[in-house]
């Protein structure tokens, strides 16, 4: 185990804003508890990251102006700033996806994550590995040229047919499902999480046909969700505020009551 001088996984160093081919994916972990930071620290370069560590929001800013980070592991409960305010202004200003951490129960806080737009949130007590697998999801989701995402064998379910290669229209706004982009009609980039890009895509491989809250989560995120996680609602109302022209009469992503949710594609 390491000791509290050597919790940073290496010395502090400069790094440009693009990273070079093949080099590994840099986490940052912000919590306030060390032995968590520790372990985390440990596990995660085991299995080929980068990893640097944070007790807090401001340590968390250094550590930004000094290397460049591809996800932000994120506690919520936090002394000071907390990690929903964390989250806020960093997503606001730079476009790293976040997984957070949850107190167990602590629906509000999930619901509210989300709705910051946070990618994941894994609850306390957590198993490594799950954190593990969660983390490769959002990174291969978010994953840039060049990067390097240290992989696990998937036993994930092929989609129900294939995806477009481009330009489908959503609403007001248009899916570039290869470059995982959302545009305007005037080309200007929409901000989209990794995962509504693939709610989207689902919804995409999958038009007028109805999905249930469990088979869209089934096909977009590939892990089990408790009977009452409200994160589909709130992506879903967040993906129709960014492509419907009128979201309280939403026409592209219409809820079928009792059933789920189903993309109806605009018409040419």
């Amino acid at each position: 185990m390491l000791g509290p001088q050597q919790e940073r996984t290496g010395p502090p160093v400069t790094r440009s804003a693009h990273k070079d081919a093949g080099e590994a994916s840099r986490i940052l972990v912000v919590d306030d508890e060390p032995d968590l930071r520790r372990v985390l620290a440990e596990y995660l370069t085991k299995h080929g990251f980068s990893v640097g560590t944070a007790a807090s929001g401001a340590e968390l800013d250094i550590e930004l102006s000094q290397t460049t980070a591809d996800l932000l592991i994120l506690d919520i409960n936090m002394p000071g700033e907390n990690g929903l305010s964390i989250a806020r202004r960093v997503r606001a200003s730079m476009g790293i996806p976040i997984l957070m951490l949850t107190a167990a129960g602590e629906v509000v806080d999930r619901v509210v994550g989300l709705e910051i737009g946070a990618d994941d949130y894994v609850t306390k007590p957590f198993d490594l590995r799950e954190l593990l697998a969660r983390i490769r999801t959002v990174l291969r989701r978010t994953e840039k040229p060049g990067s390097l995402v240290p992989t696990a064998v998937s036993t994930a379910s092929p989609p129900i047919q294939s995806p477009p290669t481009h330009g489908v229209r959503f609403g007001r706004v248009i899916l570039d499902v290869d470059a995982r982009c959302l545009f305007t009609e005037d080309g200007e980039l929409v901000e989209l999480t990794a995962m509504e890009f693939d709610l989207l895509h689902v919804f995409v491989q999958n038009p007028n046909r109805v999905l249930t809250r469990d088979r869209l989560l089934e096909l977009a995120h590939s892990r089990d969700w408790e009977p009452f996680d409200r994160s589909i609602d709130i992506r879903i109302a967040r993906i129709r505020r960014k492509v419907e022209h009128d979201p309280a009469k939403p026409q592209v992503i219409r809820t079928m009551r009792g059933a789920g949710y189903m993309y109806v594609p605009s018409r040419p």
